[in-house]
């Protein structure tokens, strides 16, 4: 499967996988922005992910080290999606400006993943299942 990257600048770090068998491709800082409420790392990458395929961006590991919490968990980028790749990251409770990561760094890690499209169908009841609609810790701790 291939996916298409386009650098919107010279300078952009090509994303790249760090070791052999790695699922995500890491990300690179190229500009950060701050308001009130976040603190945003653009790429400079924009991607055609291939239809059937989504792109997830999860935070790296790494992101322990700092005091930032990815905004959305994961972001999602759609194959109709063509603008800039950018992470959008709110800053933690006990916020360090020393803590963050810098332009250069690598920041985020994409994964693509194929998808199934389903057809949504309206019933009045679904099939029983020895969970039934149990959640959060019903199964057990």
């Amino acid at each position: 499967m291939n996916i298409k990257i386009i650098d919107k600048a010279i300078s952009t770090t090509v994303p790249s996988f760090q070791n052999l068998g790695d699922a995500g491709l890491d990300l690179t800082a190229t500009s950060i922005s701050f308001t009130d409420d976040y603190v945003e790392y653009g790429t400079n990458l924009a991607f055609e992910i291939p239809d059937g395929c989504v792109g997830l961006l999860f935070p790296r590991s790494s992101i322990s080290k700092y005091d930032l919490t990815l905004c959305n968990s994961v972001g999602v980028i759609d194959s109709g999606y063509r603008g800039e790749v950018k992470l959008r990251f709110k800053t933690t409770y006990n916020y360090n400006p020393s803590k963050m990561y810098r332009v250069g760094d690598r920041v985020g890690q994409l994964i693509l993943v194929p998808f199934i499209t389903p057809t949504i169908n309206i019933v009045s009841d679904l099939s029983e299942t020895k969970r039934g609609s149990g959640g959060f810790g019903s199964s057990g701790v």
